[in-house]
C-alpha cells in the first residue's frame, strides 16, 4: 500500500518543485507541471512537464557516474501513487548555497556581462566575441541562490570563496566543469550542443559534494541543435523558449516590464512546448517517453 502525499510533511515549494519530508534521512521531491518565465509562475501548466524533467534527471544521474542524492528508483514504494513518474526519493543533505553554472558558449546573462565588462563572473574573455560564440574553454560562472521571485545574481569565484571558503569554492568549480564536460560529450554524440547548465550540490557527512536537485534537464540547461547552430544569432533552444517568445511577442499583449502577470498560454503554445521538452529527452537519452512510468503504473 503506497502512502498518500498528505502522509508527508510539506517543507517547501519552489517555482516548479515541492519538497516533502519522508523521514529523518530522506525527502520526496515532486516536480510539477508548472512553468515559469520572467520570474512569474504562469497560470497555464505544461502537461507532463514534471514527468519529463524527472525522467531526464534519472537518466543523467545514472549516466554521469558521480555521487548523487537519489535514495530510490522512479517507482520506489515510498512515492505516493498519484505522483509516481514525477518524484524522486532523495537523501536529506545540507545544500551548498551557490548556483553552480558552467558555460561553454556566450549567450543570455553571460553575454550581457561580457558586453558590459569583457568578463563573465570575473573570468576575462577574449575581445570580439558575440551572441552564441563558443568559448575558448568552458568557464565556471556561479550565481547566488535567490529567494522565490527574485533574480539569481552572477558572482565571481572570489565571492563564492568569501561565502564558503577557498577549498570548497575551488572544488565546486572543478566538479561543475567536470560534470559539464561529461554532459557535453554525451549530448554531442546525439547531435545536441549543451551551451550552459546549472548544478546544485549537497554535502555528504564527510564534506564531499553530492549532485542534487535536477540535473541537465531542459529547465536547468540550454540545449541547441548542432545541425542548425549558427554563431552570431540567438539559437532555438530545447526548453521554454517557445513560451518566452509568445509572451514577448505581439499576440500576448503583455508588457514584461510592467506589474501585470502574464496571460494564460494558448493551447498551441502549450502543445508545442510539451513536444519540445519530449524531443529533448528522447534525443538525448535515446529512450521513449511513452515508456516512462506515471501514476497509472503505481
Amino acid at each position: 500500500m503506497r502512502p498518500a502525499l498528505s502522509d508527508y510533511r510539506h517543507l517547501a515549494s519552489g517555482k516548479v518543485r515541492d519538497i516533502y519530508e519522508i523521514d529523518d534521512q530522506t525527502l520526496l521531491m515532486v516536480t510539477s507541471d508548472r512553468i515559469s518565465a520572467y520570474d512569474f509562475i504562469l497560470d497555464t501548466p505544461i502537461p507532463d512537464k514534471g514527468r519529463i524533467l524527472t525522467a531526464a534527471s534519472f537518466f543523467w544521474f545514472d549516466e554521469l557516474g558521480v555521487p548523487n542524492h537519489l535514495a530510490g528508483g522512479p517507482t520506489d514504494e515510498r512515492i505516493p501513487g498519484d505522483v509516481v513518474g514525477r518524484s524522486m526519493v532523495c537523501r536529506k543533505l545540507p545544500m551548498v548555497p551557490v548556483e553552480c553554472v558552467a558555460r561553454g558558449y556566450l549567450t543570455g546573462s553571460g553575454l550581457a556581462d561580457y558586453n558590459a565588462t569583457g568578463a563573465v563572473c570575473g573570468v576575462r574573455l577574449p575581445a570580439g566575441l558575440g551572441e552564441s560564440d563558443r568559448l575558448p574553454e568552458p568557464i565556471f560562472t556561479p550565481a547566488t541562490k535567490a529567494d522565490l521571485g527574485d533574480h539569481d545574481e552572477n558572482v565571481s569565484l572570489e565571492q563564492v570563496a568569501a561565502q564558503v571558503g577557498d577549498e570548497l569554492a575551488n572544488t565546486l568549480r572543478d566538479t561543475t566543469l567536470d560534470i559539464y564536460s561529461r554532459g557535453t560529450a554525451l549530448a554531442a554524440d546525439r547531435g545536441i550542443i549543451l551551451a550552459d547548465t546549472k548544478f546544485e550540490f549537497g554535502q555528504a557527512p564527510d564534506g564531499s559534494l553530492v549532485l542534487a536537485d535536477e540535473v541537465l534537464t531542459p529547465d536547468s540547461s540550454r540545449y541547441w541543435d548542432a545541425a542548425t547552430y549558427r554563431p552570431g544569432q540567438v539559437q532555438p533552444s530545447f526548453d521554454k523558449q517557445i513560451v518566452r517568445n509568445w509572451l514577448t511577442g505581439p499576440e500576448s499583449g503583455w508588457d514584461r516590464h510592467g506589474d501585470t502577470p502574464p496571460p494564460p498560454l494558448p493551447d498551441d503554445v502549450v502543445q508545442r512546448t510539451r513536444a519540445r521538452y519530449i524531443e529533448a529527452y528522447e534525443r538525448i537519452s535515446g529512450l521513449s517517453f511513452a515508456d516512462w512510468p506515471d501514476s497509472a503504473d503505481a
